[in-house]
């Protein structure tokens, strides 16, 4: 009798033994399995730009994604092209390597030629009107949509600043443009332009801008205030020419396949966020714009506004570059069209 109470109670004891690994090894699980939910989603987003309205716009978007996701999506600044030139960085996320890229449309003129539509000259009475047709439903939603079968997501647009100059020499009437070397962005709309003012357009990526610059191997950069005055452009090119003939705007593109893949309610957080950063970020641009000025004449640069006349004459020269260039592509005339139409919709 007491040998068989002994292997009972030997019997339980080892159940009990059991029971309480069994329970540990659950714990472990859980507690791994808690850990992994919890692990947030990484997003890399990169620009080539510094303190301007475009990494403004990537710290009020990152505030919003953590915010609204509850810490379940973080968002990773790179700047000052951190991770690559634009272009690599637009086929970095084409590719999933980024999550999303931050600039000029125009840069993503090889993915979509429709990209380039908001280079026309022209079109715009001011900031504010700028910005209501950035922000106009129609426009807005068909630009966005762009490069989705490239694998591509607009998620954002919205204001970096008018188009003018910086030169190396001084220049006193837009005759003078005839015969310079001028740095634009690699589409038609931009090169046309620099083109009609009998001026050679010299594409070349953000980096390598500087050098250039300093050897003489351009003459000036076709840009916006907040851009020339961020990378110090006054250091080798010191005149900044008020020409405010069209628009530098700013697009947020991201990975299609990393947004596909997140759960529905999240995408509904990366969309709103977008939205809300590009309507939040105007009013920085337009401070930026202003303020542009007096750091620029701080920094040594000088300003040279143009005559009356001599922007009249300018204007008359560069108001049909966007019509004749968008007239060569079925597509692209329908998007400029759409822009157009927005424009007028939205004075």
């Amino acid at each position: 009798m007491i040998l068989l109470q002994r292997a009972r109670l030997v019997k339980f004891a080892r159940l009990v033994q059991f029971t309480r690994l069994a329970l540990f090894g659950s714990a472990i699980a859980l507690s791994t399995a808690s850990g992994a939910a919890a692990a947030p989603i990484a997003m890399k987003l990169g620009t080539g730009t510094l303190n301007d309205s475009q990494h403004e716009w990537m710290k009020i978007f990152a505030s919003i994604v953590d915010k609204d996701s509850g810490g379940r999506i973080k968002v990773e600044i790179y700047p000052a092209s951190q991770l690559g030139t634009s272009p690599r960085m637009v086929e970095q996320t084409q590719l999933n390597s980024i999550q999303g890229v931050v600039g000029p449309p125009e840069f993503l003129t090889g993915v979509d030629a429709r990209y380039q539509v908001l280079s026309a000259p022209g079109l715009f009475k001011d900031l504010a009107h700028v910005n209501r047709t950035l922000q106009d439903t129609t426009f807005n939603q068909a630009f966005l949509g762009l490069g989705g079968n490239k694998g591509l997501k607009g998620i954002g647009l919205f204001i970096s600043g008018p188009t003018v100059f910086v030169l190396r020499k001084p220049i006193g009437k837009i005759a003078d443009f005839a015969g310079l070397k001028l740095r634009v962005l690699a589409a038609p709309l931009q090169l046309e332009q620099v083109r009609s003012m009998q001026a050679t357009p010299v594409p070349m990526p953000l980096g390598e801008v500087m050098p250039a610059l300093q050897q003489g191997t351009i003459d000036g950069v076709m840009s916006c205030i907040p851009v020339l005055v961020a990378l110090k452009y006054s250091d080798a090119a010191k005149y900044l020419v008020e020409t405010n003939h069209g628009l530098i705007a700013s697009l947020s593109v991201i990975s299609k396949t990393w947004f596909d893949g997140l759960p529905p309610d999240l995408q509904d957080v990366v969309v709103k966020a977008g939205q809300k950063a590009s309507q939040e970020v105007y009013q920085f641009s337009v401070d930026d714009v202003n303020n542009g000025r007096e750091k620029w004449k701080k920094a040594g640069g000088e300003v040279i506004e143009l005559s009356a006349a001599e922007h009249d004459q300018l204007m008359q020269q560069l108001v049909a570059v966007g019509e004749s260039v968008t007239a060569k592509s079925a597509p692209e005339k329908a998007m400029f069209d759409v822009l157009h139409a927005a424009s007028e919709r939205t004075k």
